[in-house]
């Protein structure tokens, strides 16, 4: 799906649930098997989240992507919350593998939760993709997810 068509629609709502997927423009490479350079990309969702612009209910870093269910803050709109993670964590990504240009894909795919969706079962599915992508027997033996409740 080309990047224009992924952002037909998108529109920010202030204390919205959303679930955001972003993949790494070398989808291939597989970057976050390096446990350390996958705790570059958390650390950049702790930023954000600890600064107010998204309150995170769950997450996991894949080897190849990212899935975050967040509720978003008062000061920031979805895409420059997405902006500001993807750059941010290129950035540390980068200067550790000693590497240059795009770390992420142009696009992100984002999903407005509705009320009437069960935010506890997309949280169960994003911890679930180790699992599901046959990393691991047990979700618990993933050590790159992190949920508010199970």
């Amino acid at each position: 799906m080309p990047y224009v068509d992924l952002a037909k629609g998108r529109y920010s709502e202030n204390g919205r649930a959303y679930f955001i997927t972003t993949v790494l423009a070398e989808r291939e490479r597989r970057y976050f098997e390096d446990f350390y350079c996958a705790r570059l990309v958390v650390n950049e969702m702790r930023v954000l989240h600890e600064s107010g612009a998204v309150n995170s209910l769950a997450w996991v870093v894949m080897p190849d992507h990212v899935h975050w269910l967040f509720q978003l803050g008062e000061t920031e709109t979805l895409s420059s919350v997405a902006k500001r993670f993807k750059a941010r964590s290129a950035q540390r990504v980068n200067r550790y593998l000693v590497r240059q240009g795009a770390l992420w894909q142009k696009a992100f795919y984002d999903h407005a939760v509705r009320k009437e969706e069960d935010i506890q079962g997309i949280a169960r599915y994003i911890v679930a993709n180790p699992l599901r992508a046959g990393l691991v027997e047990n979700i618990g033996d993933y050590p790159l997810w992190d949920a508010i409740w199970l």
